[in-house]
């Protein structure tokens, strides 16, 4: 029998990607262990997105050889995609499995090891060719895969298209990623189906560039602005025992009155909306090539704020782009303090290879961008408690997901359709039930007290 370990970084696609690959190996009898226990084989699936994510990428590939020097070490995605001689010159890694090739993990390690004619005991033999790994600028094709079961058993992340078309100046994911590629409809709605039928509550649509979903189904690529991606929404919300149906990270544009008109009847839609800003200057934006206003996002948010109470609306912003002056990062603070957001998720800019931000002037250094990133970290938290208060004294209905234990006292702890974290005490109810709560305080600062 053969051990493997798994280990994920980044993204929720990511996630949703390593979780088929173990389902794959399990399937073929591969017995899965920890990722810090000794195994025949650890598989990393890898990011990307940042410096410091290739730089964990590369720590968990050598923490793995290091636990087992006989082992063979796998990286998989997207830091193999855009660092291709680097990883095959790492002497921590064996083998090189690029985005579009995950599906195939199966086939692709075990003729490695026919290849080698030894067992996963075994020193790998550096002199195979130790690479598969595809050119995605030119790969059409999705990469069908199906889900059938997470180490979470209440909620289910759904890939439901990968690659992004955008090219954002300071964004390295197009070349890692591909252009958009977009699953089929009838497929995305079978995998629902099945995972409903083991008992699942909630899926949360995901993707690289969601926003973009059936851009590749139009004659030649070219987008004539049919809502595919809300056709999609409205046939995963009529699957019957569906709870809850929460939407990844949506481009601004993309919410117009009728979109929001569409999706405010749709009584299992989690009224949670992230919408991707970067910045609040609109300098700024022009400069990394984003493709709306700071005008335009406001009215993207007061769309959604009429058609559902209090929605929760969350956002990215990238802190210390290069050429932001003092000037234009206090238009973003001030724009972020107007429109009052659940959260914001605060980058410090990552100078990307091959990118066209990684050439401009005006690279800004570690300390300001340190200091500017400060400021946002504190206006979220105080927009977040703001946000979460309204709840205290109020019922609250929550899906249970994970025991936790809080101050020395077990709770069972879950989400509202919000996406507000609200704790309720163990011993009465299970992981999995929907329960309505009546909010009585804060129980830390991210959790809320249910009775």
């Amino acid at each position: 029998m053969k051990y493997v370990a798994f280990h994920n970084l980044g993204c929720k696609v990511n996630s949703y990607e390593l979780d088929i690959m173990q389902q794959l190996l399990q399937e073929k009898g591969y017995q899965v262990v920890p990722f810090h226990e000794k195994a025949d084989i650890y598989i990393v699936n890898t990011c990307t997105v940042t410096n410091i994510a290739d730089r964990k990428s590369r720590q968990m590939l050598h923490q793995a050889k290091k636990r087992n020097p006989q082992a063979i070490v796998v990286a998989v995605g997207c830091y193999v995609q855009t660092h291709l001689e680097q990883s095959k010159l790492d002497e921590a890694i064996d083998l090189c499995i690029g985005n579009d090739k995950k599906k195939d993990i199966v086939e692709i390690l075990e003729e490695y090891l026919r290849q080698r004619g030894q067992s996963p005991a075994q020193h790998p033999d550096k002199t195979l060719d130790c690479t598969t790994v595809l050119d995605l600028a030119q790969h059409k094709e999705y990469e069908e895969m199906t889900l059938q079961e997470t180490a979470d058993h209440t909620r289910a992340y759904i890939k439901i298209q990968d690659g992004c078309n955008q090219f954002c100046s300071y964004c390295a994911i197009p070349l890692a990623r591909g252009r958009v590629r977009s699953r089929k409809t009838e497929d995305i709605l079978a995998e629902i189906t099945g995972l409903v039928q083991r008992g699942y509550k909630e899926v949360v649509l995901t993707g690289i560039h969601i926003s973009s979903y059936g851009v590749d189904f139009e004659e030649q690529g070219v987008y004539r602005g049919q809502s595919y991606l809300i056709d999609l929404v409205e046939k995963v919300c009529a699957i019957p025992g569906l709870c809850r149906v929460r939407l990844g990270s949506l481009e601004p544009r993309i919410i117009t009155r009728e979109v929001v008109d569409r999706l405010s009847v749709l009584p299992n839609l989690c009224p949670h909306f992230h919408l991707s800003l970067q910045s609040g200057c609109d300098a700024t934006l022009k400069r990394m090539n984003r493709h709306y206003t700071t005008a335009q996002f406001e009215e993207s948010v007061q769309l959604l704020r009429q058609g559902f109470a209090e929605p929760a609306i969350t956002t990215d912003v990238i802190v210390g782009f290069p050429g932001e002056t003092r000037e234009e990062f206090q238009e973003t603070v001030a724009f972020l303090e107007k429109i009052s957001l659940y959260e914001m998720h605060v980058f410090k800019y990552s100078k990307r290879a091959d990118t066209v931000a990684a050439r401009m002037e005006g690279q800004l250094t570690e300390k300001q961008k340190s200091e500017r990133s400060e400021v946002l970290l504190s206006m979220t938290e105080e927009q977040s408690y703001r946000y979460r208060q309204k709840y205290v004294g109020r019922w609250a209905e929550i899906l249970l997901e994970e025991s936790k234990e809080i101050e020395g006292q077990e709770y069972l702890v879950g989400h509202t359709m919000d996406y507000v974290l609200v704790a309720v005490p163990g011993g009465k109810y299970a992981a999995g039930e929907i329960i309505q709560t009546k909010v009585q305080k804060f129980l830390n600062k991210e959790i809320l007290l249910g009775e």
